[in-house]
């Protein structure tokens, strides 16, 4: 991996990253934050929502304080492959910056957009060999990132010790956002959308009895709660599945990044006690 740049930050090394990635074909950014100390320690991969690349968790979270505290290596990445000949869309939730996590199957987007095998695949093999790792992981994210690391969770619970999200796309088989990226992405057979939806894999049983809790931050001033996030599905599906599920709802708090810098450290030392544990 090449580095863009360094800075020191809460006695620990925040490197900014870029990578040649046989999953996607195409050039690939991320963050790392790495703790003070020699390690090894465990990490934490932290997924983004729409529009977002490796650059807004890191500058906006305020993750590395706790990160540091906690002995936690922290991983942002991009949220799609991106560049020449890569498709695209106009509209800011198709196409590069919104690849929801799952990887196409239509055209144009088959190609480059195999996020999932990406993250589940690559990125933590990348991790491991280049930075001092106890192989132990965690997964959290917000809005498509939430749905993002809710699913892969899911799909993937022995790449995982935790997970967490900040207002995550609970169900987006069932919100205007998921819709409209999953016939896109995946065609038009709602059975395939249903494998790669948080409330839906849940109430199938889908890695049960893998995590002792999710938790979930959400504020109720969101302006996409109601149409778009559906936290309520997650937390239906989860109590008829028997699974643990804290969903704290946040007065006031709305759905940018103010809101996780709010309550980051909460889900930094979450990770870090199962991770550890």
């Amino acid at each position: 991996m090449e580095t863009l740049k360094t800075h020191a930050v809460h006695g620990g090394t925040l490197r900014y990253l870029r990578h040649d990635s046989a999953t996607t074909g195409t050039p690939m950014t991320l963050s790392v934050f790495t703790p003070p100390g020699e390690g090894p320690f465990p990490v934490l991969i932290w997924l983004s929502g729409l529009t977002c690349t490796e650059d807004n968790f890191t500058t906006k979270a305020g993750a590395y304080r706790a990160a540091a505290e906690h002995g936690v290596i922290v991983v942002a990445s991009d949220t799609s492959p991106r560049g020449e000949g890569v498709a695209d869309d106009p509209a800011y939730d198709l196409g590069q910056g919104a690849g929801f996590y799952v990887d196409a199957t239509q055209a144009p987007w088959a190609p480059h957009f195999r996020m999932e095998s990406y993250v589940t695949g690559e990125l933590i093999g990348l991790i491991d060999a280049e930075f001092p790792t106890t192989k132990a992981r965690s997964i959290s994210g917000h809005s498509m990132g939430g749905h993002g690391a809710l699913t892969l969770a899911l799909r993937h619970p022995h790449l995982f010790r935790s997970v967490s999200a900040f207002a995550p796309i609970a169900s987006p088989t069932r919100c205007p956002w998921g819709e409209k990226a999953f016939a896109a992405y995946l065609g038009d057979d709602r059975e395939a959308w249903a494998e790669h939806d948080a409330a839906r894999l849940i109430e199938a049983g889908v890695g049960d009895g893998c995590y002792d809790d999710i938790l979930i931050d959400q504020g109720d001033a969101d302006p996409f709660l109601a149409e778009q996030l559906k936290p309520e599905l997650l937390t239906a599906a989860a109590e008829a599945a028997g699974q643990t599920v804290t969903l704290r709802m946040q007065p006031g708090y709305d759905h940018s990044y103010f809101f996780m810098a709010s309550f980051i450290a909460d889900h930094v030392a979450f990770h870090a006690e199962r991770l550890k544990g």
